[in-house]
């Protein structure tokens, strides 16, 4: 019974459910299907710490702790993020940021000049950008004024040519997270695939959707490095998703994308699980301080709710307010010109002492 009011209430039925027939053979690029994935020296010997003498590389010889190429499947790292993500180590592929990893998605699933895809404004802009350096068509569905987005407009937006589906969640720059029955709707009635950019995951209470990987196999979810572990100087963007979609990703990226000084980085910092979590704990409760004082900032009008390490607000004039934050050594982003977002700043939540000082310099503007 409690099934047939959740397919119901939410216009779906079992036949609707197109993602039961989903083939991921039919979104590859015919020349990417084809393709043979570059087999790199450490690809075929992979025993990094047998004590060899190794002349397989054309490297240089002398040892500097970086003159020999990094392991391109980055096995030790994905190990401990397997355990610590819980997502199987075939599930996951690495990137030189985010940015490359959702490059790699553009390049293997969509033709140039052929394919669209669909974004949902306001929404982190690399979207777009990849869409135009990848000649793929781009069609934009506003948000309604809840930032949730507008299900049936993005169903009806929709065609043959229709390949991913992007959302960020927590969104940039609104800070929300989208409804899972609204998230849900469009994996069960889009036969494409579903890209969730978690970069701000770790500061939500909800659970991963990576969690629901086995369910839908159109699912494809990035996360990053660069906020909750304090890692965006090092580069390291990541991607979870079924086997098969996993391998075609492998066949095209750069056999070394992950330089091995990252590597190294990464897998220190994903063993402090403790010293991580007690940075997200203070930046909670930071956001929260932040979002009570703001409140009664004379001329904040709204501050939205957020589940990121930022607050976006409303106040009566974007331009001025941020001009006067600038000249007294603070600086935000004016988020006017994103739809829906005029007169908005976003604050990130920084240390306790930096959130002083600016709540102080925000009290103190006429």
């Amino acid at each position: 019974m409690t099934l047939i009011i959740f397919y119901t209430a939410f216009g779906l039925t079992k036949n609707s459910m197109k993602t039961q027939n989903f083939d991921i053979k039919n979104l590859i690029r015919p020349n990417v299907a084809k393709m043979k994935p570059y087999s790199s020296a450490r690809d075929e010997f992979k025993d990094f710490k047998e004590d060899m003498i190794f002349l397989d590389a054309n490297e240089n010889p002398f040892e500097n702790g970086v003159n020999r190429y990094p392991d391109p499947r980055q096995v030790t790292l994905k190990s401990h993020l397997s355990t610590l993500k819980r997502v199987p180590e075939k599930q996951i592929l690495f990137g030189n940021g985010s940015d490359e990893v959702l490059d790699l998605i553009f390049r293997a699933f969509c033709e140039p000049r052929q394919d669209n895809v669909i974004t949902l404004p306001p929404t982190y802009g690399m979207y777009a950008v990849l869409a135009e350096t990848n000649d793929v068509g781009n069609k934009e569905v506003l948000l309604n004024n809840d930032f949730e987005p507008n299900i049936d407009a993005v169903l009806n937006a929709v065609d043959a040519q229709t390949k991913l589906i992007f959302l960020c969640s927590p969104n940039n720059p609104t800070g929300n997270r989208f409804s899972d029955l609204a998230v849900k709707k469009l994996l069960e009635n889009f036969n494409g695939l579903v890209v969730i950019d978690e970069a701000y995951a770790d500061f939500c209470s909800a659970e991963s959707w990576s969690a629901r990987l086995h369910e839908y196999p159109n699912l494809i979810v990035t996360q990053t490095l660069s906020k909750a572990y304090g890692m965006a100087g090092i580069r390291l963007g990541i991607c979870f998703a079924s086997e098969e979609i996993i391998e075609v990703l492998h066949t095209i990226k750069p056999p070394y994308n992950v330089n091995g000084l990252t590597q190294k980085k990464a897998l220190k910092r994903v063993m402090d699980e403790s010293g991580v979590q007690k940075e997200i704990k203070t930046i909670l409760e930071e956001r929260e301080k932040l979002q009570k004082t703001l409140k009664n900032v004379s001329f904040v009008a709204k501050i939205y709710p957020s589940e990121a390490n930022f607050l976006l607000a409303r106040v009566d004039d974007a331009d001025k307010r941020y001009n006067q934050l600038l000249a007294r050594g603070i600086v935000v982003r004016n988020r006017s010109k994103q739809p829906l977002c005029k007169n908005t700043l976003r604050f990130t939540v920084g240390t306790p002492e930096e959130n002083k000082k600016l709540i102080e310099i925000l009290n103190g503007l006429v």
